[in-house]
């Protein structure tokens, strides 16, 4: 079967950055599923999928655009330490919820300082391109119940015989 919109797709990958230096990978633990087309994946990647089937292996570069898009620099802002003040620890790297224009959104504390606190909105991946080193494991059609609750369920816990479904285990 090859890669449509709605496959369960499993599979391995390891992305990297332009200049090669891997940023993350699944090879070292379990693969990924997810169901193809549902915005899980960047457009980049995701687009890459179709057509490939089982056993396959690729790799495929995605531009930053069609990744995690270009970085804004108007996302980084500094801010009073007061307007935080509820907030513990906080460090380089932690991530907060901030109320924007456009709703939530992550930020990142990059800078901290006595005073001020400078955190950034973009992802840290913003502003890279990116290589990703696939190999397809397994591809099926989602069941009716996966693209109702828009992701991949297990098939240990999605069991027919069984009175709970993946979604209802706490």
């Amino acid at each position: 079967m090859k890669i449509a919109k709605n496959s369960v797709v499993v599979m391995h990958y390891a992305v990297s950055d332009s200049e090669g230096t891997l940023i993350d990978s699944s090879y070292e633990d379990k693969p990924m599923a997810i169901i193809q087309g549902t915005g899980y994946l960047i457009p980049g990647l995701d687009n890459a999928l179709i057509d490939h089937q089982v056993g396959d292996t690729f790799e495929v570069a995605v531009a930053c655009a069609d990744a995690y898009g270009e970085r804004h620099d108007d996302y980084v802002q500094t801010v009073p330490r007061e307007v935080l003040s509820g907030v513990e620890d906080l460090a380089l790297g932690t991530q907060l919820r901030a109320t924007t224009d456009e709703g939530e959104q992550t930020v990142i504390v990059i800078d901290v300082q006595d005073d001020v606190i400078t955190v950034d909105g973009n992802h840290p991946l913003a502003g890279l391109d990116l290589s990703f080193d696939v190999e397809i494991i397994e591809v099926r059609e989602a069941t009716e119940e996966e693209l109702a609750h828009g992701h991949v369920h297990e098939k240990s816990c999605c069991d027919t015989n069984k009175e709970e479904s993946c979604c209802d285990k706490s």
